[in-house]
């Protein structure tokens, strides 16, 4: 999904960049809530696996491939403000060291990639888990379910960022049938991924996990009597 140079209008490419530097900001301020000195750590690891993953791509469909986003996954495991940074550095470092994606659309990629995804994601997975029940095993089916979901709605953000300021000569209709039916395949191996890395941190280390912060403080404290000899 990332985005090229020129295939979107300067007025776009500028707005969406402006977008991207607001969300960043803010997230800057806010993420000091979702961190502290035994956290901190936790968001370099994120975005370092991230970055990792990404570069490996599983086929899609028709010769397309696919590759992991990672927003409702750093959104889950370090907090969404702190998700938007993880992502954007991933996304700078992607666009700057390997060419991939446009200088002038970085802006663009950070908000289709990186907000959207981290926004979607995280909205979903938390509205699972007022509904469904307060237990470990439920976060990391809920985090995949908020993973699959949000990759085609970015999809969908990216046709209407399209029909806005698009300067390809590609219909609409076949742009939005295309994009969203891939990023829909692709959103079940983001979904699968995200289900997987969130599952095995669970099952060694819960308490790092920011998702499952809720389920921990709803736990009743059980204390046993001790056995008398």
């Amino acid at each position: 999904m990332h985005v090229p140079d020129g295939f979107l209008d300067a007025p776009t490419s500028v707005a969406t960049g402006a977008a991207a530097v607001a969300c960043v900001g803010v997230s800057l301020v806010r993420a000091r809530r979702e961190l502290d000195d035994r956290t901190a750590p936790m968001a370099g690891l994120v975005a370092a696996f991230i970055f990792a993953v990404q570069m490996l791509n599983f086929p899609v469909a028709s010769g397309t491939s696919g590759h992991l986003l990672g927003g409702a996954l750093a959104a889950v495991l370090v907090g969404p403000w702190t998700a938007v940074l993880c992502t954007s550095v991933v996304f700078v470092v992607q666009c700057l060291l390997f060419a991939d994606g446009g200088i002038t659309a970085l802006g663009t990629n950070i908000m289709l990639m990186g907000v959207t995804t981290v926004v979607v994601g995280w909205l979903v997975f938390r509205l699972l888990q007022a509904v469904l029940p307060k237990r470990l095993g439920v976060v990391p089916v809920a985090a995949g379910v908020g993973a699959f979901v949000s990759v085609p709605v970015a999809a969908t953000m990216f046709v209407v960022m399209y029909a806005v300021g698009g300067t390809a000569d590609i219909p609409l209709d076949h742009l939005a049938t295309a994009m969203v039916g891939v990023h829909t395949l692709i959103g079940v191996g983001e979904g699968v991924i995200t289900f997987l890395a969130v599952g095995a941190i669970i099952a060694v280390r819960p308490d790092l996990v920011h998702g499952a912060r809720r389920v921990l403080a709803s736990r009743e404290l059980e204390i046993r009597p001790k056995a008398v000899a």
